[in-house]
């Protein structure tokens, strides 16, 4: 498995030391867990990519139940970071790789701001260039085609997959009246058009949790083809904001409570 395997004696003897030179990511993981083992491969991928900007950690929670105990391990996977010997919560639930590069990426800027290791070098892909011209030029179609050869080349990319998703809403929106789509939102509560395009019109207007709770009232009242409609665009949604806010964690919780 990638990273090291951290035991009760190297925790403390070498990897919070360490944490003054380089940020550490710690994943806390189970034989038990399929989930749990699957975001430990997908941190190997992105420890790799970033050549040894961080240092990966992973706990067997089932061998060194002490060092869970001390990071207040609840559920596999729960992911921390240290930074300059201070504990960083990151997540405690299963994410797809594009959020978890985002989290991390947000580790590593976090730790330059505190003087250990170096900011994140921010590299701009042809595709990328591509698209930001197209959507200055209000050209939709072509940024879309640009996130998605980006992706074809680079599967799972952060920045390509929040571009998409940032396109698709940006040329949804576009056009619509806004105002006029909420009245008709109120006039029709079980429409599902208008209900998703109400949704989609106050993300981008910044209502996110109105947005959500909008969307999640629609899965748990429509079945079928329409509820996978509604659970699909809230999960585009979900892919616009950080994992870590509050506002998707609790949204995330509810539409599980929905659907199972």
């Amino acid at each position: 498995m990638p990273g090291v395997e951290i035991s009760p004696q190297n925790f403390t003897e070498e990897f919070i030391a360490v944490s003054k030179s380089k940020p550490i990511v710690l994943i806390c993981w189970s034989p038990r867990s399929v989930e749990s083992q699957e975001i430990v491969a997908i941190l190997g991928k992105l420890a790799a990519d970033d050549q040894e900007a961080w240092i990966l950690g992973r706990v067997d929670v089932d061998s060194h139940p002490q060092v869970a105990q001390a990071l207040q391990v609840r559920a596999v996977p729960f992911a921390v970071a240290i930074i300059n010997e201070q504990m960083v919560p990151l997540f405690e639930q299963p994410y797809p790789e594009a959020q978890i590069r985002m989290v991390i990426d947000k580790v590593v800027a976090l730790s330059a701001e505190r003087g250990v290791g170096e900011a994140p070098v921010e590299k701009i892909e042809p595709e990328e260039e591509e698209a930001i011209a197209a959507l200055d030029a209000g050209d939709y179609a072509t940024a879309e085609a640009a996130y998605k050869k980006l992706l074809a080349r680079k599967p799972g990319d952060s920045f390509a997959t929040l571009g998409l998703a940032q396109t698709q809403l940006l040329g949804r929106t576009d056009g619509l009246d806004g105002a006029k789509i909420m009245q008709d939102a109120v006039a029709a509560p079980d429409d599902l058009e208008i209900q998703i395009q109400c949704a989609d019109i106050e993300v981008v207007s910044g209502y996110l949790e109105p947005a959500f709770a909008r969307l999640l009232r629609l899965i748990q009242t429509l079945d079928g083809a329409e509820k996978k409609i509604a659970k699909d665009r809230l999960l585009e949604l979900f892919a616009l904001v950080d994992p870590a806010d509050p506002r998707v964690i609790k949204a995330r919780a509810a539409l599980a409570n929905a659907l199972f």
